[in-house]
């Protein structure tokens, strides 16, 4: 496999949460505040301003409209044709910052947060995946994990597989019938110092994980072994399958983290390279 990557569309603030939907790569521009859409072709353009909060995960209810995690506020974006609303409140839940998040087939929205204020140094204290179902209230669905990040649902909706990224581990769970989380594992231990992000899932069950220590994507099977790696210039922060045939890994890509105050910087891109397997599941 050809891993030479290639920039779509740079001068962005620090992207995360990059979706393929209807023909374009949808992604949070974090500190610029805003979601975007990028067409093949690297036409970009806004879908919606998230003004007063750094917007993060994204997905999508069954009758199409667009959820935002806001990170900082805690809460759960709904973008309908009037503008974002509040789709749910969930500071009482999840202990810190929210960030990635996967949405299933009815709707329901798996929420992780970061647990503590790790970007400044704080150790990092366990942490809870948030379920928002689309008919009722939000409730912890797992908890005890080291900042739940991005996550995956497999093509049935059996299995989701969050990334640890202070536990340096993919941990799997069984969905029941109503969403709820049980039986969690181990998927694959990562080794000391690994520190996955964001995740996408493929159609042979092998997950892709953006590494943004280590400046590289690593497409990884279950019970740990690395399959493929591609190196990433920076930070590599989410990745994602898309295209016509879904064999586009678009990554998520910054020079430097971004900052917690003043002005951003704008050395985040979207890179992209083709791998041999399409994408599956969820997101």
């Amino acid at each position: 496999m050809d891993v030479t990557t290639e920039t779509v569309l740079d001068g962005l603030c620090f992207p995360e949460g990059p979706r393929w939907r209807d023909g374009a790569l949808y992604f949070s521009d974090m500190h610029a505040r805003r979601v975007m859409r990028l067409e093949p072709g690297g036409r970009a353009e806004i879908v919606v301003e998230v003004p007063d909060d750094e917007p993060s995960g994204l997905g999508w209810l069954p009758d199409g409209r667009l959820l935002v995690v806001s990170m900082r506020r805690r809460r759960l974006l709904r973008l309908d044709p009037g503008g974002l609303v509040e789709a749910a409140d969930l500071s009482a839940i999840a202990s810190f910052s929210c960030n990635d998040m996967v949405v299933d087939a009815h709707g329901r929205a798996y929420v992780g947060n970061l647990g503590s204020d790790v970007n400044a140094g704080e150790e990092a204290r366990p942490a809870e995946l948030v379920l928002v179902p689309p008919d009722g209230p939000p409730r912890a669905a797992a908890g005890g994990l080291l900042v739940p990040n991005g996550c995956v649902i497999t093509p049935d909706g059996g299995t989701l597989v969050v990334a640890e990224s202070f536990g340096a581990r993919l941990t799997a769970f069984d969905v029941a019938a109503d969403g709820s989380l049980g039986g969690g594992r181990t998927w694959a231990d990562l080794g000391e110092g690994a520190v996955p992000d964001g995740i996408c899932l493929d159609a042979q069950g092998a997950i892709w994980v953006a590494m943004p220590l280590a400046s590289e994507v690593v497409r990884v099977r279950e019970g740990g072994e690395i399959t493929d790696r591609i190196p990433v210039s920076g930070l590599a922060a989410a990745c994602m399958l898309g295209g016509d045939d879904r064999r586009t890994l678009f990554i998520c890509a910054a020079d430097t983290h971004p900052p917690d105050s003043g002005e951003p910087t704008r050395d985040g891109r979207i890179d992209r390279v083709r791998v041999d397997v399409p994408g599956a599941g969820f997101p």
